[in-house]
């Protein structure tokens, strides 16, 4: 059982999708997705919300999800947030098996 976290980051004048590029430049997105436990870790961009970014951050499990809470990641995750002005929601999934008649919908 995974868990998925989904963040939606909204700032002004593209600040978020900034915050994001800055993650992936500076390798600190890389090194959360080295974390242990960690299967995902991947930035979108809403099309219908040009001021925000959608971060899919999926786990093994919650003791891996609390191992990334307390680790340095969440030191440099809150000063880039501070520094692009972030305000962030989130969206928590526990997966479980797709049933077989749905399925049938996939490709």
């Amino acid at each position: 059982m995974s868990i998925t976290v989904n963040l939606y980051y909204t700032g002004k004048n593209g600040s978020a999708r900034c915050f994001a590029e800055e993650m992936e430049r500076s390798g600190t997105a890389d090194e959360i997705r080295r974390e242990k436990g960690n299967l995902r870790y991947e930035y979108f961009f809403p099309m219908n919300h040009k001021e925000t970014v959608l971060l899919i951050d999926s786990w093994e499990n919650q003791e891996s999800i609390d191992n990334h809470h307390s680790s340095h990641m969440m030191e440099k995750i809150a000063y880039l947030r501070e520094k692009y002005d972030l305000h962030v929601r989130a969206e928590r999934f526990v997966s479980e098996e797709l049933p077989q008649k749905d399925k049938g919908f996939l490709r």
